[in-house]
């Protein structure tokens, strides 16, 4: 499958997700991260007059690329990926054959600087996704003490010399308030200075602009609401596909899935309990074949997609227990 450029987004490992959904020509699907629409082209193209796609996005820069789709099968819908309940609810869709997350920030978010997520432009230190809601980059600096900024920049950026860069962050911002990416990307090079990173083909910035993005968007807290959420969504047999872009929400996606593909939820102190395997309810998810990484080829076609990370589940029959999902441990704070 050739891989489509859609308002210069290449979507990641395409053809795998198609694949992975195991689209039903006469299914309900829903793309819960449309970004600019590569995945959710393609799952139209593999779907038949009866099918049915619902997109939803918390950009409003998607939902404006969303515009351009004339299809009666296409539905798009504004909002958070984990208010999918509700958002499907409010379609009177209560099951879907397949859900598909692709977690990575799009090209043309990355590309705008006025989105303020680049460190290579210049531009407002905002890195919203849904610039309606929550506090923007620049609010976070100014108000975040630097025990919080160490640890949002340590945990999420897993940056080593993170408490120096808090430190650098909020004597600078004594001086004059940081709004833009071109001071914040300033004030993070000279704290780390020339001191051996292990990789020098990355920007100094690149862990903190990371960290501020994910603490910003409430990202790891998302994936980890939404993914217990879309399970009572699947018919029995539908598949849920996450696409994950860095350690730390793929790290979630894999504790989640170990965890709903085990009939006793991954509980050590249960496993030892002397009870056969058969005589144990089945689980809600089985995982589908291992943890699927782009082609060398694909790769070279697309830089961005190097560290992407395709993991797959299929809803079994199983009724899912009462206090679902207690056990969970989700997202760390």
């Amino acid at each position: 499958m050739r891989t489509p450029r859609v308002d210069g987004h290449v979507p990641v490992l395409l053809a795998e997700a198609l694949a992975a959904l195991a689209v039903r020509a006469d299914g309900v699907y829903v793309d819960a991260t449309f970004g600019r629409g590569g995945h959710a082209r393609g799952l139209l193209a593999a779907l038949g007059p009866r099918g049915r796609f619902v997109a939803i996005d918390r950009d409003p820069e998607a939902e404006a690329a969303a515009g351009a789709i004339r299809d009666p099968r296409f539905t798009f819908v504004r909002g958070w990926f984990s208010e999918l309940p509700e958002l499907l609810a409010h379609l009177a869709i209560e099951r879907a054959d397949g859900v598909l997350l692709d977690l990575g920030i799009s090209s043309p978010q990355l590309d705008d600087a006025s989105r303020g997520f680049s460190y290579r432009a210049d531009g407002p230190l905002d890195m919203r996704m849904d610039p309606s809601r929550g506090e923007s980059a620049a609010a976070f600096i100014a108000r975040a003490s630097v025990a919080e900024l160490t640890k949002v920049i340590r945990d999420y950026g897993e940056e080593r010399f993170a408490q120096s860069v808090a430190r650098a962050i909020a004597k600078a911002r004594d001086a004059a308030p940081l709004v833009t990416t071109r001071q914040l990307a300033a004030v993070v090079a000279q704290a780390i200075g020339a001191r051996t990173r292990g990789d020098w083909r990355q920007d100094p910035a690149a862990r903190t602009f990371q960290a501020l993005r994910i603490a910003v968007n409430r990202e790891l807290q998302e994936v980890s609401t939404a993914l217990p959420r879309i399970v009572p969504l699947l018919t029995t047999g539908g598949r849920l596909a996450v696409i994950a872009f860095h350690s730390l929400e793929d790290r979630i996606v894999k504790r989640f899935l170990a965890f709903a593909s085990q009939p006793f939820g991954g509980d050590a102190r249960l496993a030892r309990v002397a009870i056969a395997q058969s005589a144990l309810p089945t689980a809600p998810l089985a995982r589908v074949g291992r943890a699927i990484k782009p082609s060398a080829a694909e790769v070279e076609r697309n830089p961005r997609a190097r560290s992407a990370v395709l993991r797959v589940a299929e809803r079994s029959a199983a009724p899912l227990p009462a206090d679902w999902p207690r056990g969970f441990e989700g997202a760390a704070p």
